[in-house]
C-alpha cells in the first residue's frame, strides 16, 4: 500500500448547505429543513453529481414547487457559499503526505457544473497527482464503474491504494472492490491507520527527531 485516494466533501472539505439557505430563508429553519428533505436531498444531490444537468434539475424543481422558486434561483447563484472552508486537519495531513512522496487522488462525487467552485477556493486541490469529479465522467460512488476509472485512467493497482471516505457506503463498496478504506470520522483516527500502514510518521517521533 503506497497510494492515497481521497473523497473531498465531509474529508477535505466543509460543505454545508444549510450555511447559505440560512442566510436567504432567515428565522425559517424547519422550513428549511423540509427544502432539504424533500428536493435538495442525497438522492438529488446524486443525480447532479452522476452529470444529470443542474439547470434542468433546478428548472423541474421550480416547476413543482414554484413557493420556492426565488431560492432555487439564489441558490445556484451562490451556491460557493455552501463551502464553509477545509477540514483544516486532514489538510494538514495531505500535506504531509505529499511532503513524504505519496501518490496522491481525489476521487468525489460532486456536480460538474459546481467543481469549479472548488478549483476557485481551495488550492491543496493542485497537491493532487489526478482528480476524478463524478459528474465529469458521469459515474458515481459507490458505484464500481468509477473505482475502475480512476484505476485505469492514472494506471493504479487497486491493491496499492488506501481510499478515505466518510459515506460507509462507499467505504464498503472500495473494500468489496479489492480496495482498503478507512471510513473518515475525524483527522485522529485517519492519523493513526496512515501511521499503522507506514505512510505517516508518528507525531511523537516527529516531536523527538
Amino acid at each position: 500500500m503506497n497510494t492515497v485516494v481521497f473523497d473531498l466533501g465531509g474529508v477535505l472539505v466543509d460543505w454545508d448547505p444549510r450555511c447559505l439557505l440560512r442566510k436567504v430563508m432567515p428565522g425559517r429553519e424547519a422550513e428549511i429543513e423540509t427544502l432539504l428533505a424533500d428536493v435538495l436531498n442525497h438522492a438529488w444531490n446524486l443525480e447532479r453529481d452522476r452529470g444529470d444537468s443542474w439547470a434542468e434539475a433546478m428548472a423541474r424543481a421550480k416547476a413543482d414547487y414554484p413557493q420556492w422558486a426565488d431560492i432555487f434561483d439564489i441558490y445556484t447563484e451562490r451556491w460557493a457559499e455552501t463551502l464553509v472552508g477545509s477540514h483544516e486537519d486532514t489538510v494538514a495531513i495531505l500535506r504531509e503526505l505529499k511532503a513524504r512522496g505519496t501518490p496522491l487522488y481525489a476521487l468525489s462525487n460532486w456536480s460538474r457544473e459546481m467543481f469549479p467552485h472548488a478549483e476557485d477556493k481551495y488550492d491543496w486541490l493542485e497537491l493532487f497527482d489526478g482528480i476524478v469529479v463524478s459528474g465529469r465522467v458521469e459515474m458515481v460512488k459507490p458505484e464500481r464503474d468509477i473505482f475502475d476509472y480512476l484505476l485505469a485512467t492514472y494506471d493504479l493497482r487497486a491493491d496499492d491504494l488506501i481510499f478515505i471516505d466518510d459515506h460507509e457506503p462507499n467505504v464498503a463498496a472500495a473494500r468489496s472492490y479489492g480496495i482498503a478504506a478507512h471510513h473518515f470520522q475525524g483527522a485522529a483516527g485517519l492519523r493513526t491507520e496512515l501511521e499503522a500502514e507506514g505512510l505517516l510518521q508518528p507525531l511523537e517521533d516527529i516531536a523527538g527527531a
